[in-house]
């Protein structure tokens, strides 16, 4: 990652301004598909939405890319290990308009115990060049949600992501870095 974008990375945590997070997305250039294969460690990127910080307190790991019609949209990990979570009925909207109650300790303790129990070792979205904010870049379309993850790259190993969830107000901003192939990643997961 360069100095100028983790200095405005930086920046626009302790601003948590999601204009300016919007503006350095626009900024990065397009990522193709082909790309994106791979297993990577995902985080928030602090912006004031009310996803921020609230996957890493329920254990997300991040994302894994096979190839472009096998993707695993949510990876978390436990003291077992890493596991994909079959997104499928999760509860989006409760999510969104009760994010403050799942920041709470207790809440995201039982909420990764129940998660473990949605996980599954299938392909739960697919990756496809969708335009997005004027520019056709590298998207993880969800299969069972209206939610895309749009990706620019920051470099080869890291990408911005900003996450277009139907009915929300704004969208969730995070960072991707790639840790290995995608192979190396579904070998260990339990």
């Amino acid at each position: 990652m360069t100095l100028d974008s983790t200095a405005r990375l930086a920046r626009i945590e302790a601003t948590r301004d999601l204009q300016d997070a919007l503006a350095l997305f626009d900024e990065l250039s397009a990522v193709k598909v082909a790309e994106l294969h791979g297993a990577w460690k995902g985080s928030g990127v602090d912006t004031g939405n009310a996803f921020d910080g609230l996957l890493e307190k329920f254990g997300w790991w991040g994302k894994r890319f096979d190839d472009a019609d096998n993707a695993h949209p949510l990876v978390f990990e436990d003291k077992r290990g890493k596991f994909n979570v079959n997104p499928a009925g999760l509860p989006m909207g409760f999510v969104v308009r009760n994010a403050a109650v799942l920041h709470n300790g207790a809440v995201a303790t039982i909420t990764k115990r129940v998660l473990r129990l949605r996980r599954t070792h299938e392909p739960r979205a697919r990756l496809r060049m969708i335009e997005y904010r004027g520019v056709v870049t590298g998207t993880m379309s969800y299969d069972a949600l209206p939610i895309n993850d749009h990706f620019r790259k920051i470099d080869d190993n890291t990408l911005l992501g900003v996450m277009d969830l139907r009915g929300a107000t704004a969208p969730f901003v995070f960072l991707l870095r790639r840790t290995g192939s995608a192979g190396e990643l579904a070998w260990n997961l339990r």
